[in-house]
């Protein structure tokens, strides 16, 4: 027996180097294929002990001892039994395994404090610790589903609009305390405030705003009275405006040109704008350029539902909004607001130069009657009472507008949960706190779901999960100023946020109806947002995901819901200014607008009754949404961004500029450099893409290394060239100023148009200008073959065919 077990060892240490056969599943082109691997164990590493490496001789083995006794047949049995042995072991081990595994399977969702995820896009993702276990997709998007569905979304939001809280108020610091209060309860790493110091516009409530007929003599008279004295809108000019008036429709661009095409005055006028299509401010501004002085805002009631199964606005309700044509303290322009002493008085060039003043529909109807002139063409005709609707002019108005300016406190709130592998990439998810009004719409959702996701991801944490990069939420203040809050905090963090943000996601408006779904998003996230869609069933479509309600309607799934973010959005900033990609998503009726928004009615009862008692159940679809789109941003091992897709962007607009080639060509010009660019955008994209698909995953250091270039794509789109202290908005797709896409169109339609017809504004161009096209043209193309260069990785790698 000891010589048998001498013999063994002895084979044991003679035995040659074993290797290994491992098989893993290879993704893509070749998907369902077993790739051999050979696996090569370190001389003198300890093997498992269910392989036997043992070396199995014959008796006239040249290895063989001389004089080993090879006639013993028990001996000789047990050798020719080993194999059998082995394979017998392998296969309880194997089923050991197994049961173990389901077993595993079963509790995973209480397993541990680190858990591996694995998305649906690939077999597995690889953790820090390959001790971990695992948790698929499907059991973190139950745990998710499960941990949201035993929330109080519905209570939090009536609650929350039962509050009073207006930017810079007493209830709005209560609120405040209790949200800092809600978030230190939870699971969260990291729970601190962020106080600004803005300025804000409030009116005067010893004197307020007045609107009066003018008499024969152009003296105030007669008083018209303002039904809904508090509604206002902030940042107007202040003093005196005198004039006649002039119905505008919804005060565009394109209304205003209409009207100075018909013979209507438009300078010196105040004008009468309708609620809706563009923003107060663009209101303000384009009434500005063409030389009015003045403008009413009213809601008229054909731009809202005439359902009369749901509620209507009152006819005595004015609506509020502001009017700075940008974001942020207008009074710091690019700069923070941490301490105003600090900096220069500077007013943003978005602040505008004239009055207005929104008014109810009954004030409207008022004045309407008094315009003479020609009749208003159809499609500008509203629903108010009486003879169609004239141009104008009318009788002369008086506006006074004394609104005053307080330098007031606003505070951020913010709760985080730190990632496990890249702490230092956030994922930021946000949403209003303050409102004019009881805001149920307008910021009380928001405000509800977001304070329900940071309970529902904090009990995830609770039960194991960590998600790989940092997730941030934040309550902001000032929302109903422009965005003050979120800008504020921006410009205050840009230096650290372009390298560390990778995404934004707004909570703002989510819930305007439930009939139609939009997306206001970058194009980096269109295609995880139809990912998405696929995973959310719909509130009122039983059956159905939200992208099958979608592509019923309008196969071009896209076309029907995605829409580029607005500069009135929170998500804005964050594209325009900070270069982060963001989305904001909205629930929406099929009809004419939600019509309580911004007013005194946007209460819970009225936008419950809108629903028609359907209210939770679309709350809950835009948290699973949310909810959802932020796992797989914080926790995807590759960044899940589509950064091809600007490629597809610009070709868009080449139809737009191919129109003008041949003007250009007779003045020697070429559009070439812009067609250049982008060439060497989409090959930088395409080479990337191929790198990441033959790369191996489990490198993290190359992974992180992708997940940089990715993210970043959106900031190599903010012009380099320009000043963000002059145009805040430097996105060369979604800023404002001569160095966007959109200005260069603007102008190369002078190469065609008369400019008699166009704004003042316009006309001082004097049609068009070579020089400044050309500085247009390098503005454009830099950026976008930095964008592409910056793409394309290290300097050594960049191949341009410029």
């Amino acid at each position: 027996m000891e010589r048998l077990r001498g013999l063994l060892q002895r084979a044991q240490q003679l035995s040659p180097q074993r290797s290994q056969n491992i098989y893993k599943r290879v993704e893509g082109p070749h998907q369902g294929r077993l790739e051999e691997e050979e696996e090569d164990r370190e001389e003198g590493a300890e093997l498992p002990v269910h392989f036997c490496p043992m070396e199995l001789k014959g008796p006239d083995s040249p290895g063989s001892r001389a004089g080993l006794p090879n006639l013993i047949p028990w001996a000789a049995a047990g050798r020719r039994a080993a194999p059998y042995l082995v394979l017998t072991a392998l296969l309880i081990f194997t089923g050991a395994f197994l049961l173990g595994y389901v077993a595993f399977r079963r509790s995973c969702q209480a397993c541990g404090d680190s858990l591996l995820v694995v998305s649906e896009d690939v077999n597995y993702e690889l953790g820090l610790d390959s001790r971990q276990g695992t948790l698929y997709w499907s059991d973190l998007q139950a745990m998710f589903l499960r941990l949201l569905g035993e929330g109080r979304l519905e209570d939090t939001i009536r609650e929350t609009s039962l509050r009073q809280r207006m930017a810079g108020s007493p209830g709005m610091a209560a609120l405040a305390q209790d949200v800092v209060a809600a978030l230190s309860r939870q699971k969260l790493d990291h729970v601190w405030t962020d106080t600004h110091y803005v300025g804000l516009q409030f009116p005067d409530l010893a004197h307020p705003n007045t609107l009066r007929w003018l008499d024969e003599t152009g003296r105030a008279g007669e008083q018209l009275p303002l039904e809904d004295p508090d509604a206002y809108c902030p940042y107007s000019a202040t003093g005196n405006a005198t004039g006649k008036l002039v119905y505008a429709h919804y005060g565009r661009p394109e209304d205003l040109q209409g009207l100075r095409a018909r013979g209507v005055e438009l300078t010196d006028s105040l004008l009468l704008v309708r609620v809706g299509v563009t923003s107060f401010a663009q209101k303000v501004a384009s009434a500005q350029d063409f030389g009015a002085k003045g403008v009413l805002i009213y809601p008229d009631p054909a731009d809202f539902s005439q359902d009369p199964h749901k509620p209507s606005l009152s006819s005595h309700r004015a609506v509020y909004g502001h009017v700075h044509l940008g974001t942020g303290d207008p009074y710091t322009p690019g700069f923070p607001s941490f301490n105003q002493t600090q900096f220069p008085p500077v007013a943003s060039s978005g602040l505008p130069s004239i009055p207005a003043q929104p008014i109810s529909a009954d004030i409207a109807f008022r004045l309407l009657r008094k315009l003479k002139g020609p009749v208003a063409p159809q499609e500008w005709q509203g629903r108010l009472p009486g003879s169609p609707y004239r141009l104008g002019p009318g009788p002369g108005l008086h506006l006074e507008v004394n609104n005053h300016r307080t330098s007031t406190p606003i505070s951020n709130i913010f709760g985080c949960i730190e990632g496990l592998a890249e702490p230092d990439h956030y994922v930021v998810i946000g949403a209003q706190r303050d409102a004019w009004g009881p805001g149920a719409a307008k910021s009380a959702v928001g405000t509800g779901i977001l304070l329900e996701l940071v309970r529902t991801f904090s009990s995830m944490v609770s039960n194991g999960f960590r998600p790989r990069r940092s997730l941030l939420f934040i309550s902001w203040d000032g929302g109903d100023f422009g965005s003050v809050g979120s800008t504020e905090w921006l410009e205050g963090y840009l230096s650290v946020l372009h390298l560390k943000a990778v995404a934004y996601v707004s909570l703002d408006n989510a819930v305007l109806g439930d009939d139609k779904f939009h997306a206001k998003t970058s194009p980096l996230l269109i295609s995880l947002i139809e990912n998405i869609l696929k995973q959310v069933d719909s509130p009122n479509h039983s059956g159905q995901t939200l992208y099958e309600q979608v592509v019923f309607t309008n196969p071009s799934w896209d076309a029907e819901v995605i829409r580029p973010l607005p500069m009135d959005s929170s998500a804005y900033s964050f594209t325009a200014f900070a270069g982060v990609p963001a989305v904001e998503f909205s629930f929406l009726e099929d009809d004419p607008a939600y019509p309580f928004l911004h007013t005194k009615e946007d209460t819970y009862e009225n936008l419950h009754k809108m629903l028609q008692g359907r209210l939770p159940a679309v709350a809950q679809a835009v948290a699973q949404l949310a909810g959802q789109l932020l796992i797989r941003l914080s926790h995807d091992h590759l960044l899940p961004f589509d950064f091809g897709r600007y490629g597809d962007v610009v070709l868009r607009h080449i139809g737009s500029l191919n129109e003008f080639s041949g003007d250009l060509k007779a003045r020697g010009l070429t559009l070439q450099w812009v067609y250049s660019a982008r060439g060497d955008y989409i090959r930088a994209a395409e080479k990337l893409r191929k790198e990441i698909y033959s790369s191996e995953e489990r490198d993290e250091r190359l992974m992180r290394m992708y997940n940089v270039r990715i993210m970043r794509v959106e900031y190599y789109l903010l012009s380099q060239y320009v000043s963000p202290a002059d145009f805040p908005f430097r996105h060369i797709f979604l800023g404002h100023g001569d160095h966007t896409l959109g200005a260069l169109l603007d102008h190369l339609q002078l190469l065609r148009s008369n400019s008699s017809g166009a704004s003042p504004k316009l006309s001082q161009a004097l049609g068009f200008q070579e020089s400044r096209f050309r500085r247009q043209l390098a503005l454009l193309t830099w950026t976008l073959q930095g964008a592409a260069n910056a793409l394309g990785g290290d300097v050594w790698n960049i191949d341009n065919n410029f």
